[in-house]
């Protein structure tokens, strides 16, 4: 039902609905049809009944346009087949299939409920009670695996709490058998949900195993725990300490790492549940609940929604979130003499901390670049900056290191200089040239060595040249895009299209990422 956004309709009967092209049935083989349910992409919904019996049924039938191709038909009656295979409590249950006058119909139990998705929404979750949910799913995914059947949409859309709080999990409109073959005419279009996907998924969608399953589950055990919706975005170190272990196995971006069996799940959030509760799980969820707030806070700090304006350039900056914890500190600084300072560093270590400690090194440059060029004298040179901010970091209690990036920029000059410590290189790109000028500078890590000796290095800057900032590892394999098919485009579509190709090439750990595109005009 993934094409039908079922969990999107209201579970009570829409009388008021109206029907498709033509009449509303008066019986789609031998149930009664009472009203349309909803109409999806491929199918409609039908609210009936069956004649003797007083509980109301969901008849699902295929869009007529759809008659004359073959995938959508199997896809529709291997739906019904896989759920045919299953009998569990957990799972939505299959009443009748077959063919009437206009075409193909599967009958289903009628869910009174709502999707898990309003319950994360609302917050209304305790650890405990999600966790409980958590293992309801899990024992409807032992049932379909012991059958050999893969979801492969799982999500908190396709999982229903019914008014007595039970758990039913539906969709199996792209479910497969495990070690099925793919269909002649198969897509490379992605089926199936990104956010809940697995990596191995996302990459082969007919290559996946019962622990494409488990990723999904993790995914959804993250966003109940926490009571709010990840968007892809996933930092275990807001769960509680003892929790972390059991999400992160279920969401190792290598599946051959991963929980391969979901009774080894079930097994580990059953002992975690024996073993945690009461005021100590309270105390968590608050603090995991603070704790969101603070990250969400810290890091719109640290990187700028927006870059400055200045009339000679054209500025952009992407920022893609990555599921692991760093903090990556961007600043732009407008100095005196029209130049601008761009200021660009992330921690050698990550983690919940490393937010903290990039938040001090923030501090520091700002408080560093004032003194160095805002106030007093204004010709300071950005190493003896940089020099004094490495001591400083050398000397800190925090003991932390930083890969750091300076860029300042000079257009009354013609000239840019350049320091990176131990940070990726700058791209530089001239106007009308074909050869991307790489600058890097052999400096160690901010803090790591007192009285370390920095260099930087310069090149010519004019009108109509590019630069380009990141900070990815994998930025260097596309290079003949920036200086080909994107050199055209403006710096914020640019540095969007540079991050999202960037993005592709980095596993499902990744770290959060950032592209700066700057294009003088003038």
């Amino acid at each position: 039902m993934s094409h039908d956004d079922f969990y999107k309709q209201k579970t009570h009967p829409d009388l008021t609905s109206d029907s498709p092209a033509g009449p509303l049935p008066k019986k789609i083989g031998p149930y009664k049809i009472e009203s349309l349910l909803s109409k999806g992409g491929m199918s409609y919904l039908y609210l009936g009944s069956n004649p003797g019996a007083a509980k109301p049924i969901v008849i699902k039938v295929l869009s007529p346009k759809y008659f004359a191709n073959h995938e959508m038909v199997d896809r529709f009656l291997k739906e019904s087949e896989i759920i045919g295979l299953t009998d569990h409590p957990n799972i939505v249950k299959l009443y009748g299939q077959g063919s009437w006058e206009k075409g193909l119909y599967i009958a289903m139990e009628f869910i009174q409920g709502v999707s898990l998705r309003q319950f994360i929404q609302q917050k209304s979750l305790s650890h405990r009670r999600a966790l409980e949910i958590v293992l309801q799913v899990a024992y409807a995914l032992c049932h379909l695996h012991t059958h050999g059947v893969i979801h492969r949409d799982l999500k908190p859309e396709n999982i229903l709490i019914t008014e007595s709080g039970e758990i039913k999990v539906i969709d199996f409109g792209i479910a497969q058998m495990l070690g099925e073959e793919p269909p002649k005419s198969k897509t490379k279009k992605i089926v199936g949900t990104p956010i809940y996907m697995s990596p191995e998924q996302k990459e082969n969608h007919w290559s996946v195993t019962y622990a494409s399953d488990i990723y999904s589950l993790g995914i959804i055990a993250y966003e109940l725990i926490l009571g709010r919706l990840s968007h892809g975005i996933i930092h275990l170190s807001l769960l509680p300490q003892n929790l972390r272990s059991i999400i992160g196995n279920a969401l190792t971006p290598n599946p051959k790492e991963r929980y391969q069996d979901i009774v080894d799940l079930i097994t580990d959030v059953s002992h975690y549940l024996k073993a945690h509760g009461g005021q100590k799980e309270k105390n968590e969820e608050e603090m995991s609940e603070q704790m969101l707030e603070i990250v969400q806070h810290t890091k719109a700090i640290l990187i700028p929604e927006k870059p400055p304006k200045w009339p000679q350039l054209d500025i952009g900056v992407s920022v893609q979130k990555g599921i692991s914890l760093s903090g990556i500190y961007l600043d732009f600084f407008k100095l005196p003499e029209n130049r601008l300072c761009v200021v660009m560093a992330e921690p050698e270590n990550g983690g919940m901390i490393s937010l903290l400690h990039t938040s001090i090194l923030r501090g520091m440059v700002r408080m560093a670049v004032q003194h160095s060029f805002l106030i007093g004298k204004k010709d300071v040179h950005p190493l003896k900056m940089l020099g004094m901010l490495n001591q400083t970091l050398a000397e800190d209690p925090m003991r932390q290191k930083f890969a750091l990036s300076l860029l300042l920029l000079n257009p009354d000059k013609d000239q840019l200089s350049f320091v990176s410590c131990s940070y990726r290189s700058l791209w530089h790109i001239p106007e009308g040239n074909k050869k991307v000028r790489v600058l890097s500078t052999p400096n160690p890590l901010l803090g790591a060595e007192i009285g370390a000796t920095l260099l930087e290095t310069a090149d010519n800057w004019n009108s109509g040249d590019t630069i380009i900032l990141q900070t990815s590892s994998k930025g260097e394999e596309v290079w003949s895009d920036i200086i080909g098919e994107d050199a055209i485009l403006s710096a914020q579509a640019q540095s969007d299209k540079l991050l999202k190709k960037i993005s592709s090439k980095e596993d499902a750990n990744q770290k959060n990422s950032v592209a700066i595109s700057i294009h003088r005009i003038f």
